[in-house]
C-alpha cells in the first residue's frame, strides 16, 4: 500500500474522531437530560432561550446551525410540552418569535449540574476543555464560512 493511502486510515480523520467524540459527548448528556425531560437538541435551545428569553426562530437556529425544517418540528414538541411558546410578529407574519414559559425557565435550575457533572465525566483539565472548545470553535466558524460562500 502506498504512502497516499495512509491518509485514508480511520485513525488519521478528524471528521471521524469529531463524529465519535460528539456521539459519546450525547450519550453522557443523556441521561442528565432524561431528568428534564428534554432531548439534546432541545436542551441547546434551552440554553440559548435562557441566555436571551426570546429569539425568532431565525436567530436560534443560526446560532445552532439548525435550518428551519429541522428546529420547527423540535420547536412544536417543545411548546407542546410547556416549555415555550411561539408566535408569529405582528409587524411581520415571516417572523415567529419562541420565548420560554415558566416552566421552561424553572427547568434552568435543574440544568445548573449539567456542564458540571459532564466535565468531571471527561478526565480533562478545565485548561485542556478551554483550549479544545477555543480550537473547535474555530474550526467550525472556517468550515460555516466555507459553506456558506458556496
Amino acid at each position: 500500500m502506498s504512502n497516499s493511502y495512509e491518509q485514508l486510515k480511520l485513525e488519521h480523520q478528524l471528521c471521524f474522531t469529531i463524529y465519535a467524540a460528539s456521539r459519546e459527548i450525547t450519550k453522557v448528556y443523556k441521561p442528565l437530560l432524561e431528568q428534564l425531560h428534554v432531548t439534546y437538541p432541545q436542551y441547546l435551545a434551552l440554553l440559548v432561550l435562557w441566555e436571551e428569553r426570546e429569539v425568532s426562530v431565525k436567530q436560534l437556529g443560526e446560532r445552532l446551525y439548525l435550518d428551519s425544517g429541522t428546529l420547527t418540528p423540535m420547536l412544536k414538541r417543545m411548546e407542546q410540552q410547556g416549555l415555550l411558546t411561539r408566535q408569529r410578529s405582528l409587524a411581520d407574519e415571516r417572523v415567529v418569535t419562541v420565548r420560554l414559559t415558566q416552566n421552561g425557565e424553572q427547568l434552568k435550575d435543574q440544568a445548573c449540574q449539567i456542564p458540571n457533572a459532564v466535565f468531571s465525566m471527561s478526565n480533562q483539565s478545565p485548561e485542556q476543555l478551554s483550549q479544545l472548545k477555543q480550537t473547535l470553535n474555530e474550526l467550525l466558524k472556517a468550515l460555516h464560512s466555507y459553506n456558506t460562500a458556496k
